[in-house]
């Protein structure tokens, strides 16, 4: 069973049903293998409409999907969080931050093991903000860091200090690596990507509410984190890694930088360009599914 979902969880195994109240699932009200059990991708990122725009995407990449076609949110009954399908691919919308990862991460994670999934690669597709490198490129991720560019996650259980391990599968990343080069529309590189608490004060931005430091020590941090690897900086990516190391599966993150912070805080290329940019994993992506389902 070793390309089966891992949980690390004796206690789930003595309960009759397990309710996933953030999806607004349960295996007492929905028969999970039949509904997710061909489920071979994974697809999360933060925003709904973002996840739905994939769906719809790799729908027609694949030629499962007619044009204009709408597919329905498997997570209606909730506001939480949106899930939609298509053949082996499932995609999901994770909302912001560490928190709101974790706990969908949870239900997923638990959802694939009811489904008796097997073979399962979850790849987070993302925005975030670039260090020394020009917007619009896409990082494939070696290492979450965290804000001291350590490779682990630091949580708290029963008031004690847990560390847990942040690397991603290697060889995923490569096969990515290598499916950017087959496309050639964007400079796409391998890097650490900096997971932090927060969007402003812990990634050391200037145009916060609150900002006791200056630009000049702003500026000597990032230029610490560009040294030590680091090539972008979002809010998911650690518990993200951690999470799937665990549990088994085979995982990677994709994310577009919308700026170089080297240069400034605030994101301010037009609407269109930017549309654009978030396109981009979404693109890398689907090739890599494609490519890996022999439909290149």
């Amino acid at each position: 069973r070793e390309n089966f979902i891992h949980l690390c969880n004796p206690h789930l195994e003595k309960m009759k049903e397990d309710i996933l109240y953030h999806f607004a699932l349960g295996t007492g009200t929905h028969d999970f293998p039949t509904l997710f059990g061909d489920v071979k991708f994974v697809c999360v990122g933060g925003s709904p409409s973002r996840m739905k725009a994939f769906i719809a995407y790799i729908a027609e990449e694949l030629g499962l999907g007619s044009p204009g076609c709408d597919y329905p949110n498997i997570c209606a009954g909730t506001d939480r969080y949106a899930m939609y399908k298509v053949g082996p691919v499932l995609s999901v919308s994770h909302g912001m931050g560490i928190p709101s990862i974790s706990i969908m991460l949870h239900e997923l994670i638990k959802l694939l093991y009811h489904a008796k999934c097997s073979d399962i690669t979850i790849i987070r597709i993302g925005t975030s903000g670039g260090i020394g490198l020009e917007p619009g490129s896409v990082v494939i991720t070696r290492q979450s860091v965290d804000a001291t560019f350590k490779p682990q996650l630091e949580q708290v259980v029963l008031g004690k200090t847990v560390i847990r391990s942040t690397n991603l599968d290697e060889q995923l990343a490569q096969e990515l690596m290598q499916c950017s080069k087959e496309i050639g529309q964007f400079n796409t590189v391998i890097g650490n990507t900096m997971c932090t608490l927060d969007f402003y004060e812990g990634q050391g931005r200037l145009d916060g509410a609150i900002c006791l430091y200056d630009e000049e020590e702003k500026l000597q941090y990032l230029k610490n984190a560009y040294e030590s690897g680091v090539r972008n900086i979002e809010m998911e990516s650690s518990v993200f890694a951690a999470m799937c190391n665990l549990s088994g599966v085979k995982a990677a993150v994709v994310c577009v930088t919308l700026l170089n912070r080297l240069e400034g805080d605030q994101i301010s290329s037009p609407h269109d360009v930017l549309v654009e940019y978030q396109q981009r994993p979404q693109k890398l992506v689907g090739y890599f599914i494609k490519k890996s389902l022999g439909k290149a």
